[in-house]
């Protein structure tokens, strides 16, 4: 698979976008890195000089308290470029780390610069990507501000059950996801006991579960009732839910 296939296919499914377009994405010169989990991919008042596009694996943003407590803001599949907004906003102001091992693609914000410069209808899909993004945090602070800890959980294995369909990285209700009780406690906002009670009682209901990096859902309807999930703040062209 093209490195830039992912990426195309988020693009267009929001974006009318025509073959000079597509060959133009597909021509953007990127640096290929193969990194570690746990790997530092820009950090908060860094000045990057560039974005990244994750080919394969997975990150996620946060921030650290003053007292070294840390929040997990969003993750991130293949095809998202988490740190697009680096182009116009010249200082990092999270941290953004691999959860796995993964393949980056470095582009300089030179080139895109002048991909957006020249062809119009990416600059509007990449435009796309940032207000989608924006929506997933407040569908996040949502989450976190007023639903209960089973219905937080279950709202984030949703969304992350519709963005990976969307990019059609779901097979049969199953998806990988390197969900560590500890990453689940640090983007719930919980304990990693609270977490773990959780996963149990789901567990022994049969509605989900989330075992050496593969996260079943046994009945996504139950998933999708319990944490209120309604897709229609990813504004994908493809629904993935029953």
């Amino acid at each position: 698979m093209h490195h830039m296939a992912l990426l195309i296919r988020r693009l267009r499914s929001g974006t009318e976008l025509d073959d000079l377009d597509i060959a133009a994405i597909r021509a953007l010169p990127v640096q290929l890195r193969s990194v570690a989990p746990e790997t530092p991919i820009a950090l908060e008042n860094d000045h990057p000089k560039g974005c990244s596009l994750i080919v394969s694996g997975f990150a996620y943003r946060s921030k650290l308290t003053e007292t070294g407590k840390r929040q997990i803001l969003s993750f991130h599949i293949p095809g998202d470029i988490p740190d697009l907004q680096s182009l116009l906003l010249k200082t990092m102001d999270y941290d953004l780390v691999t959860i796995s091992r993964a393949t980056l693609g470095f582009i300089t914000h030179a080139d895109i610069s002048h991909l957006i410069d020249s062809r119009s209808a990416v600059a509007r899909a990449l435009w796309r990507e940032t207000m989608i993004d924006s929506a997933v945090f407040r569908a996040w602070i949502l989450n976190l501000g007023v639903r209960s800890a089973s219905a937080r959980l279950a709202h984030l294995l949703a969304e992350l059950r519709q963005r990976l369909a969307e990019v059609g990285l779901v097979d049969d209700n199953e998806y990988q996801f390197p969900l560590t009780q500890s990453a689940l406690a640090d983007a719930l906002g919980l304990s990693t006991v609270h977490v773990n009670r959780v996963l149990q009682e789901f567990r022994s209901q049969r509605v989900l579960d989330i075992r050496k990096n593969l996260v079943t859902l046994f009945d996504v309807k139950k998933v999708v009732a319990a944490g209120g999930f309604d897709p229609a703040y990813l504004h994908g062209s493809r629904p993935a839910t029953p």
